[in-house]
């Protein structure tokens, strides 16, 4: 580093960069001693000495250096912040759907985006958190979670010579933490609440956003946790075919519900068409067209019913697990592939690794038949696919439910 009692200055850095590549601590020295913000810009953005030294991704010294600076713009922190995010910049859902949530949280309210399975609620959690705040922790709920995973609690130490206890942040505390140590916003994601007991879980936290101002945590080193303004709380919780009168009253007094259905058809249509266009048009003979349209016509029987048989939905199921058909179909038919030499029957199998399990496992017996019904459908009316693979486990999971059924009378 240089011996100069002046202020870090570009110049500096420039013929420093050789040292500044391979000592981590020169270069946290410099971020603190900096004469402005061109300095942090090479470091950062020309240099990439975050990654260099902390990783692809993760919160290491350098990039806590940069968010603790005060000559960092929320731009700057953004960009450590969110190093190694491959989070998609578009936003997909409806328009209304954006703009409630952003309002809610503007609000200061923390909001859960519910709705079936696949309609992209766990991405747009992941924009919504990079549109309103620097930076974000993504936290999926188990069934074994407790409130100390969400507020703290105490946790074994095994350091030393001896076991012992001392206090451990949940997810919320640690992103007050963290807004509060860089003053920043900050989103903390809980992701599919529905896998734990919402009621026991959010206990503390309901009694907090009643009381934002009750300490929620204390630290081992004194530090009291408040729910804070600046940390924006946001969950996904994955409906089936529950409804929100189903859920404990006391998450949806305390939570804006905002609702993740629908697509609109041009933007549904466009993500099947880029799907297909990277993972499949190129690498397979499948026809572009024809996967196109067994996409749509498999989401329209699901969600909207056969026109044929005047019977309406099946269930709600999102656009979101054609994505994993394409990308099977791109990887099994390709030259060498598995299915190379057998890329009609890939397209069976796909829909029946991928499609037929996720409708099976939220279907009551109603549904199931419409689902076997529907897959028989589906494969006399594409002869270029084989879609029994798709059609025999709906059928197979179909008789095993009557069996199930029978036994019982």
């Amino acid at each position: 580093m240089s011996d100069s009692s002046d202020d870090y200055t570009l110049e500096d850095a420039e013929d420093e960069v050789g040292i500044l590549r391979r000592v981590t601590d020169d270069v946290v020295e410099a971020i603190q001693n900096a004469e402005n913000e061109k300095v942090l810009e090479f470091l950062i953005e020309e240099e990439k000495l975050d990654v260099i030294h902390d990783g692809e991704r993760g919160l290491g010294q350098v990039r806590r250096a940069v968010l603790e600076s005060p000559l960092a713009s929320d731009r700057l922190k953004r960009v450590v912040s969110l190093r190694g995010d491959e989070t998609p910049g578009e936003i997909l859902v409806p328009n209304d759907v954006e703009r409630n949530a952003k309002v809610a949280l503007e609000a200061g309210k923390p909001v859960v985006l519910y709705g079936p399975t696949g309609t992209g609620k766990t991405t747009f959690a992941k924009q919504l958190a990079r549109e309103t705040g620097i930076g974000y922790t993504l936290n999926t709920a188990t069934p074994s979670w407790t409130p100390s995973d969400i507020i703290g609690g105490i946790s074994p130490d095994y350091t030393g010579d001896s076991l012992s206890y001392r206090t451990k942040l949940g997810c919320v505390s640690e992103a007050v933490q963290r807004a509060r140590r860089f003053d920043v916003e900050y989103g903390v994601i809980l992701d599919e609440i529905t896998r734990a007991d919402i009621s026991k879980i959010f206990g503390p936290l309901y009694t907090a956003i009643e009381n934002p101002h009750q300490t929620i945590f204390e630290t081992d080193e004194g530090e009291t946790i408040e729910l804070d303004e600046r940390v924006n709380i946001i969950c996904t919780m994955n409906m089936s075919d529950r409804t929100v009168n189903e859920l404990d009253n006391a998450i949806t007094r305390r939570f804006a519900m905002i609702e993740l259905d629908e697509y609109e058809e041009d933007k549904r249509r466009q993500l099947f068409k880029d799907w297909i266009t990277t993972h499949v048009t190129d690498h397979t003979d499948l026809g572009e067209s024809e996967i196109l349209r067994l996409f749509e016509r498999d989401y329209q029987g699901i969600n909207h019913g056969h026109e044929s048989t005047s019977q309406g939905s099946i269930m709600r199921f999102g656009p979101m697990h054609y994505r994993d058909v394409a990308v099977f179909l791109g990887v099994g038919c390709r030259e060498g592939g598995e299915y190379e030499y057998d890329q009609t029957d890939a397209v069976g199998q796909a829909f029946r690794t991928y499609i037929v399990p996720r409708l099976l496992n939220a279907a009551a017996f109603p549904q199931i038949e419409r689902i076997a019904e529907h897959y028989r459908a589906m494969n006399g009316e594409f002869e270029e696919f084989d879609l029994a693979p798709a059609a025999e486990l709906a059928e197979r999971e179909l008789e095993q439910e009557r069996r199930q059924m029978g036994s019982y009378e």
